[in-house]
């Protein structure tokens, strides 16, 4: 992960961190496609370089429907031996504020059961209601977890300036570009939804961190161990 710098004149400097062991992992969608959207491109890396990651993932939307099989399907593909652990619930979408209690008991039985070293979510300054209320109980319940707060492209046009950078191989991109089609048929009629929307966006990010794609993430608080202790 990185954060591009002012460099000043001539080629900007870009300053990374690499984490130590990832073994578990939270990822949080208000509706089925949201993880792989925002974050699978960072799921593929992470779980095909670290078999047997915990995959905690817990969507509020589309229990009991077509996409929740989507959401499995897709998800097994976007994390390729990991230990997998997918919740599908049944809250009405574009209702979280009236269903807050029950997102919040859903968020708070998964910390009950997990301690991630990392976990992936919407933002905060995400423009569709769902995506910002989960945004705003992620920290009620993971009060001292790096969350990376994802993007999602939509009409409402919210993105904003990202903080860090995971750069995708090329064939990372392809794939999720690949996987988001193959995986969520029901999505194929959205206008917002091809591959010059998801490849386009992952290109501009990967200019802004000096890679060929990348995943752009929003961070609220990070703290260091600089010490390795």
């Amino acid at each position: 992960m990185g954060a591009v710098g002012d460099g000043g004149e001539g080629r900007s400097r870009v300053i990374g961190l690499s984490p130590g062991g990832i073994n578990r992992i939270v990822v949080l969608g208000a509706h089925c496609d949201d993880i792989a959207i925002g974050a699978g491109g960072a799921l593929l890396t992470i779980c095909s370089a670290h078999p047997g990651t915990q995959v905690d993932a817990l969507v509020l939307a589309g229990g009991g429907t077509d996409r929740e099989d989507e959401e499995h399907a897709a998800l097994t593909a976007f994390c390729p031996g990991a230990d997998l652990r997918l919740t599908v619930l049944k809250l009405p979408d574009g209702r979280l504020p009236a269903h807050w209690d029950e997102a919040k008991d859903a968020l708070q039985d998964l910390r009950a059961r997990t301690d991630p070293d990392l976990l992936f979510a919407p933002h905060p300054g995400d423009a569709h209601q769902d995506h910002r209320g989960l945004a705003k109980l992620v920290p009620t319940a993971f009060r001292d977890h790096l969350t990376l707060g994802y993007e999602i492209v939509k009409w409402d046009g919210d993105l904003a300036r990202p903080s860090v950078y995971q750069p995708l191989a090329p064939g990372v991109a392809e794939a999720k570009v690949s996987l988001l089609q193959q995986h969520y048929p029901s999505q194929r009629h959205r206008p917002w939804y091809d591959r010059e929307a998801f490849l386009g966006l992952a290109r501009i990010r990967g200019i802004e961190c000096q890679a060929r794609y990348a995943e752009a993430f929003h961070v609220n608080k990070l703290t260091l161990d600089l010490a390795g202790g």
